[in-house]
């Protein structure tokens, strides 16, 4: 009976570390320049680095031209850089655009929608998506973008793009 209950325990371990990370909650959502993302259209196809941040927070605001280089830098690499302004409203979002001259893709959460399903903490916020579907980083606050150049060439490095 012992040898079972051991048996069992190192099974269930085995399956519990062969486990990957968490798969990321599918969403949809509006641009605000129009166009529509389906997370489920870049799975296997593209890195996701969704930044949850706000017109009204001084780190997003102090980090904009930092996450703007970030995605140019891996735009064309198949990684697809989202800001997703949550608890904001339109007209204050389009003038942190302005003022920031910002060129990443920018959407709304206003009420929090997809910023729960991935666990947010508050702005800044960000969650790295590979291209299996699984979230393989949370980086709540602020200086995650510096973090994120490494960590991105490290998952393009392991994971090839798709043929």
């Amino acid at each position: 009976m012992r040898a079972a209950v051991l048996a069992l325990t190192a099974l269930l371990s085995l399956t519990s570390t062969a486990a990957g990370a968490p798969a990321a909650p599918g969403f949809k959502v509006r641009l605000l320049d129009g166009r529509s993302v389906d997370s489920r259209d870049l799975i296997g196809k593209k890195v996701l680095v969704l930044r949850f941040q706000a017109s009204y927070c001084k780190a997003c605001v102090r980090e904009s031209a930092a996450l703007a280089r970030l995605n140019d830098r891996y735009r064309d690499r198949d990684v697809e850089v989202i800001a997703i302004h949550v608890q904001d409203a339109v007209a204050d979002v389009r003038r942190f655009m302005r003022v920031n001259k910002v060129t990443y893709p920018v959407a709304l959460d206003p009420k929090l929608v997809i910023g729960n399903r991935y666990g947010f903490k508050g702005t800044p916020y960000t969650v790295v998506v590979d291209r299996r579907g699984e979230i393989v980083a949370r980086l709540p606050g602020p200086s995650a973008i510096s973090r994120l150049s490494r960590m991105l060439d490290e998952i393009l490095t392991k994971e090839p793009p798709p043929a």
